[in-house]
């Protein structure tokens, strides 16, 4: 649940990707830009879809958000959220009079976000 008024942190709310938390490598870019394989390759296609659902409701305001330093396939450019714990976030802030919920789910081929009041 995210109350009014509060902000929500991708990084903050999912965590360090490690193998201990059941991460397996991944393709990740680097900080120039380069794809090599690393913990937390995915995390930012789910940031991604939920930057998009928060988009797509006038009263969430991103207050953190960073495109990828190179173009990604799963959203149309600009409309990606690139996130790595410790360096870059995306956060944005419940400016609705009430609380909201977010609900999660994939399957093989897609990522489903939903937010909805509290």
């Amino acid at each position: 649940m995210l109350n009014r008024g509060e902000i929500f942190s991708f990084c903050n709310t999912v965590g360090k990707a490690t193998p201990e938390r059941g991460y397996q490598k991944a393709d990740i870019f680097d900080k120039d830009g380069n794809k090599v394989k690393g913990y937390g390759g995915g995390n930012c296609q789910i940031s991604s879809t939920l930057y998009n659902a928060v988009l797509a409701l006038p009263n969430l305001t991103v207050t953190e958000r960073h495109e990828h330093s190179k173009k990604v396939y799963y959203v149309p450019e600009g409309k990606d959220a690139a996130v790595a714990y410790g360096s870059i976030d995306f956060k944005f802030r419940n400016d609705y009079d009430y609380d909201i919920k977010i609900y999660s789910s994939a399957d093989t081929n897609n990522i489903y976000v939903q937010i909805v009041k509290a």
